[in-house]
């Protein structure tokens, strides 16, 4: 695992770095795992459109990713890393003792040929899923459930890992990727080690065809538009737009959105 520059010999290629995928074993994926992926141009069921600068693109398999690890006490050996074109983690392919296979998220320091379980009997080992309970506080922990049997929802992306802080009867204090400190219930499932491909942050796309690839088309910003077209646009020259907001006046920087929740109870600390 790397990051990858080139000679700039073009413009396209300057600023360039990408993932050298030396990581990975095997270059096609497992065919029962994929359904297709369905695309929308950003539009509703309407067909108006509803997140703008999205279309085109290069087609993509979804891969179907087991977040819920549900084969209790059944040991699997990782046959592949493989590259997911959907997320930013790579995926390692499991082959379970009765010869069913799934996808994981590929942790930090899982490769080819590591056993893997998932149980509350389960070790402390790297890619092994058990319950919160089971887990000791400063281990570091990912693909971790809010809700217990819901599958994996917190620190699946590149890089990512959780920490427990404390326990407390039937929940654990748990530190987010976002600095963020709220209480999960013990029963829920978490899995051992931090999400590989640490180095994601550091690719840089270097020219616009290849954001064009990823399905996202171009956007103007706000101030170099006229006024009838944004609030932050218009006046002489390079001009500011004042305090930022959306193209319908929404303020985008301070304005706090988020309701009154029946999850807020579990939050300890916020993240700012």
């Amino acid at each position: 695992m790397g990051i990858k520059k080139f000679r700039p010999t073009t413009d396209g290629v300057r600023w360039t770095a990408i993932s050298d995928f030396s990581e990975l074993t095997k270059s096609r994926p497992e065919k029962r795992l994929l359904v297709p992926m369905k695309k929308s141009g950003g539009r509703n069921n309407r067909g108006r459109v509803t997140s703008r600068h999205r279309g085109g693109g290069h087609k993509r398999m979804i891969r179907i990713v087991d977040f819920k690890r549900d084969k209790f006490d059944m040991a699997g050996k990782v046959i592949a890393i493989e590259y997911d074109p959907n997320r930013s983690a790579r995926l390692a392919l499991i082959q379970y003792a009765d010869g069913d296979r799934r996808y994981i998220i590929a942790p930090i320091g899982l490769g080819v040929d590591d056993e893997v379980v998932s149980g509350a009997s389960a070790e402390i080992k790297v890619g092994n899923a058990t319950p919160l309970s089971n887990i000791p506080a400063g281990v570091p922990i990912h693909n971790v459930e809010l809700k217990k049997g819901s599958g994996a929802t917190i620190a699946r992306s590149a890089g990512n890992s959780c920490v427990i802080m404390a326990k407390e009867g039937d929940f654990a204090q748990l530190k987010l990727p976002s600095g963020e400190i709220r209480m999960v219930s013990v029963g829920c499932m978490a899995t051992i080690g931090q999400v590989g491909n640490v180095e994601h942050e550091t690719i840089s796309v270097g020219k616009a065809g290849r954001t064009r690839w990823m399905g996202i088309r171009p956007w103007s910003r706000g101030v170099v538009k006229n006024p009838h077209d944004h609030p932050m646009g218009g006046g002489e020259g390079k001009a500011s737009g004042g305090q930022p907001r959306s193209p319908w006046g929404q303020y985008s920087k301070g304005l706090k959105t988020r309701k009154k929740k029946p999850s807020d109870k579990y939050i300890v600390k916020r993240r700012k």
